[in-house]
């Protein structure tokens, strides 16, 4: 059984162990009624929802053994898929119980909220569900792409507090979480794991890691157009137990880019006192750093990322990269102890422009006697493929380009809509999943 698969497990036993508890301690036996029913149905969707946004914290707080188990991309994939059915649970709890205190009370369901509004600590619940709202609403994929990342992320940071905001209607109204039971022994807990470990993870590791390496920009060097190296010095590099193919969420503190993190692969694997980055210009934010001044304080979040020789399954390696995917795909062979003939590179350009680092890439590669390829041009109109026309039409295939395709791990970096198409063509050659690897940064 892989680590994954266990986080789901323990994901699936945290929800059925909220229900439980309710129905241990009597959650049914009070329904004697058709508005009691309606409430506790209500409250089973409110303490399911309630679980779903905190397991989403407990996703999105990058803490080490969850992205050592599935990476940061798959697990806040994840999270984004809880985000919708979380929202609409939330939403029936409120439908509900306002029906069901309506039935008993005897009233309308526009009185029956306006008195709901004056209960204690109901005030809150409703700004929790109200900018939780807010929160999903943003996530959408048609509404998060008219917001730049920076005013996307500061929305984003309210679901803490729609969380901690909701918290006192659970502890005093209804009863349902009675002092004393372990019914609110579980939220409690559940409730300061998921905090303590954004605490931890999001804030407290980075700032004393950034702190002890004391990492600064020592230079920049242009690759190509819009494409530069970073150059980084610090102390005690080698202790972050970076593995070439990771990247790490870099903050640099500038006047014009403190504001903006970002997530960027190592393209080299760190000494004692120097590690380096390779950015491609993709926006505004990007475009800043390329004039970063010698001597600027870098904070660092991870490295994070499973984009690695240790999630290996297979005695032989073959990488695929497409421009800036070169990035990741460099590190991982530079830290890979290779047999003679182990590794197989296929390096992807649109053309010659974007041969970023290739050169080092290429002599990495052959140094342990690997085979090196690229393949440079445009994809045919028309067709989904990840090739250039001219292989296409030549007949190339991912078999042809790997012979040892059955019996290696695929290492995939490149845009998403082209990783997708080598996705689909190594599974349709029949690789497993665990052997197929592929690290997205659109999260």
């Amino acid at each position: 059984m892989r680590s994954g698969d266990l986080l789901l497990i323990a994901f699936w036993t945290s929800v059925a162990l909220a229900v439980g508890l309710y129905l241990a301690y009597g959650g049914l036996s009070s329904v004697a009624s058709p508005s009691s029913l309606i409430d506790a149905v209500g409250i089973t969707a409110g303490l399911i929802g309630t679980n779903l946004i905190l397991v989403m914290l407990l996703i999105a707080a990058r803490i080490p053994i969850i992205d050592r188990a599935v990476g940061q991309d798959v697990a806040m994939a994840f999270h984004r898929r809880l985000g919708k059915p979380a929202l609409y649970l939330l939403l029936a709890h409120f439908a509900l119980l306002t029906v069901g205190w309506a039935m008993a009370d005897g009233q309308s369901v526009v009185v029956e909220t306006v008195t709901m509004f004056t209960t204690p600590d109901m005030a809150f619940a409703y700004l929790g569900l109200g900018l939780l709202i807010v929160v999903v609403v943003s996530s959408l994929v048609a509404v998060r792409r008219r917001f730049p990342y920076e005013a996307w992320h500061a929305i984003h940071l309210l679901s803490y507090a729609a969380v901690l905001v909701a918290v006192p209607h659970q502890l005093s109204v209804g009863g349902v979480l009675a002092e004393g039971t372990w019914q609110r022994t579980y939220w409690i807990i559940l409730y300061v794991l998921a905090f303590a470990a954004v605490a931890c993870f999001r804030f407290a590791v980075p700032i004393v890691r950034s702190f002890r390496h004391g990492i600064r920009v020592a230079g920049i060097e242009n690759v190509a157009t819009g494409v530069y190296s970073i150059h980084l010095t610090g102390r005690d590099l080698d202790h972050l137990r970076i593995n070439g193919g990771q990247y790490a969420i870099w903050r640099f503190w500038s006047a014009g880019t403190w504001w903006h993190a970002h997530p960027i692969s190592f393209s080299a694997v760190p000494t004692d006192t120097s590690a380096r980055i390779t950015v491609r210009e993709l926006g505004a934010g990007t475009a800043r750093l390329s004039r970063l001044r010698p001597g600027t304080p870098v904070s660092i979040e991870g490295p994070y990322g499973v984009f690695t020789d240790v999630t290996r399954t297979s005695p032989h390696l073959a990488i695929i990269a497409a421009g800036i995917g070169v990035t990741p795909a460099r590190a991982l062979l530079e830290h890979s102890s290779l047999a003679p003939g182990e590794a197989t590179l296929l390096l992807r350009g649109t053309d010659e422009n974007q041969n970023y680092l290739w050169d080092e890439t290429i002599a990495l590669a052959t140094a342990s006697r690997g085979q090196a390829y690229t393949m440079t041009g445009r994809r045919p109109a028309n067709l989904d493929t990840w090739m250039s026309a001219d292989d296409y039409r030549r007949g190339v295939t991912l078999g042809s380009t790997f012979p040892d395709l059955a019996s290696s791990d695929l290492y995939i970096c490149g845009p998403q809509a082209w990783s997708d198409l080598v996705v689909a063509d190594a599974q349709a050659a029949g690789l497993r999943d665990e052997q197929i690897h592929v690290e997205r940064f659109d999260w």
